[in-house]
């Protein structure tokens, strides 16, 4: 199993969007690192979905349901999109501030590479962005 960060802008599909609709395909990737990564992902890959610009915190986590495919918001054939459906929400948000004072997390791709829509994890970075979503807010 692999792990991601996919992110959203809330006001463009919150976490709240994505519960009501119980499945997605994730669209709108235009850069080629985050487009690899799409395509890597697998059946069963879980996703720490993430509120970007507006929020910025780690909100649920998504599981990967279909692998990638052409992305039909487009004729351009190199993107390509992935189905999620909502695992769960997290007992807390973890937010950007949070992440980046864990020491755990200094190598995550989201402190690194911030502009990066998908973003692969290590399993120690999930799992810790879990832990801290267990701590009292």
């Amino acid at each position: 199993m692999n792990f991601w960060l996919i992110k959203s802008e809330p006001f463009k599909y919150s976490w709240e969007q994505f519960n009501q609709d119980q499945q997605t395909f994730w669209d709108g990737v235009r850069n080629y690192q985050a487009r690899n990564n799409l395509m890597a992902m697998e059946l069963g890959d879980l996703c720490l979905f993430y509120h970007s610009n507006e929020g910025k915190e780690v909100v649920g986590v998504a599981e990967v349901v279909k692998t990638h495919y052409q992305d039909p918001t487009t004729a351009e054939t190199a993107w390509v999109v992935v189905d999620v459906k909502p695992a769960y929400q997290l007992k807390n948000p973890v937010s950007l501030q949070t992440m980046k004072s864990d020491p755990r997390l200094t190598n995550m791709g989201l402190l690194r590479q911030p502009r990066l829509s998908v973003i692969a994890l290590t399993k120690d970075e999930f799992d810790t962005v879990i832990l801290l979503s267990n701590e009292p807010a």
